[in-house]
């Protein structure tokens, strides 16, 4: 008898992103992949239950290959030392259902293939007595097997609200993590229903196609960051956790009305299903990736065109700016804005636009600041953006 379907399903989608890690590793490395899990050359490495730390622990596990003609009691023969260690794939767990599935399915999953496979809990410090339960979920995750483990305290700024500034916070934190371990690659637990919510929610704030596509599959520096769970429900994750007798931690902030995701998923989605009917979630993540689609085809187009529309000194002219369509027009001025220091994150819609009215509707008007203290302004038929 197979495992129960929703633990199926997570091992299912955490495998398929583990054989896409190990291709792409397999490929900078030059190793040959393995084309199943049970043709995988590297052997898996021991399952170890090493307990909970704040602090770096212990280094990267060493797994041992065989040479053809060559036998386990032979000592190893320089070629052998020319192979690189199997990759390192960290978890990022809260300790709530969705992260706790995840982390489930990858100590299962990750042995089967010769993947090193970590855990790491982000401690937040915005609730008390944070710091102990950071410390219970990075035991639970030794506990699973997975090797090295470590509870990370972050100190949360008040830059674009509370959730940005934790989410900037958590993620430094991993992205250092995987600075240190050499990892390859920080698997998210996040699910269709968050990407429901994060298109919904840049529909509120008017945001363009690249907002409403959510959260990619694959982002972050070198592709590192992976979300094998957005084609599954949040459902599917819980479950997962019940059947397999996992402790979950269910975070009150997201049934705090304070926060607006909170809001929206307590009250904003169910009463779009009550209205619409069942299915509203999987019809936004499925415009997610269509909007995504569409996004990535318009930012390639932009790229293509810069070159075309800036002069020898490099300046934008305005002239042939008009000529493009609005959509490709607008990401080259956005691309140019950030290059000057404009904050991307604190750079909207309505700031683009400003300045493309210089382009468009050109009436003499004055310079436009941009957030960063970025000046754009029309000069001579070209188009001057830099620091003010």
């Amino acid at each position: 008898m197979g495992p129960h379907p929703a633990v199926a399903a997570i091992r299912l989608a955490v495998r398929r992103v583990l054989h896409d890690i190990l291709t792409e590793h397999s490929r900078i490395t030059d190793v040959p992949a393995p084309s199943s899990p049970r043709a995988a050359s590297p052997k898996a490495p021991p399952v170890l239950s090493t307990g909970a730390q704040r602090a770096p622990h212990g280094t990267a596990l060493e797994t041992s290959y065989e040479l053809p003609g060559q036998s386990p009691q032979e000592p190893p023969r320089a070629a052998l030392h020319e192979r690189p260690p199997s990759p390192l794939v960290l978890v990022a767990c809260s300790g709530g259902a969705d992260s706790m599935a995840l982390a489930s399915a990858l100590a299962f999953e990750a042995p089967k293939l010769g993947i090193r496979a970590g855990g790491i809990t982000v401690d937040h410090g915005l609730q008390p007595g944070s710091d102990l339960r950071a410390d219970e979920v990075a035991l639970r995750l030794s506990e699973l097997g997975l090797d090295p483990v470590e509870s990370l305290a972050v100190t949360v700024g008040r830059t674009g609200g509370p959730e940005a500034a934790a989410r900037d916070a958590r993620y430094a934190a991993l992205d250092d993590a995987v600075e240190r371990h050499g990892a390859t690659a920080v698997l998210l637990g996040h699910t269709r229903d968050d990407q429901a919510e994060t298109v919904l929610l840049g529909l509120a704030r008017g945001s363009g196609i690249r907002s409403l596509s959510g959260m990619a599959a694959v982002s972050g520096a070198g592709g590192r960051y992976r979300r094998p769970f957005l084609g599954l429900d949040r459902q599917t994750a819980r479950k997962a956790c019940m059947v397999q007798s996992l402790p979950v931690w269910d975070d009150p902030h997201n049934s705090d009305p304070a926060y607006t995701r909170s809001r929206l998923r307590q009250e904003g989605l169910p009463a779009l299903e009550k209205a619409l009917g069942k299915g509203v979630v999987e019809a936004l993540a499925r415009t997610a990736q269509l909007s995504r689609d569409d996004a990535d085809a318009l930012d390639a187009w932009a790229s293509q065109a810069e070159a075309a529309v800036r002069d020898a000194t490099g300046l934008l002219e305005c002239a042939k700016l008009y000529a493009l369509p609005p959509a490709v027009r607008r990401r080259i001025l956005r691309r140019a804005a950030i290059e000057a220091g404009a904050p991307a994150g604190s750079l909207f819609a309505r700031h683009i636009e400003e300045v493309d009215r210089l382009i468009t509707g050109w009436r003499g008007q004055g310079a436009i600041n941009l957030p960063g203290k970025v000046v754009a302004q029309r000069q001579g038929g070209r188009l001057v953006i830099r620091q003010g």
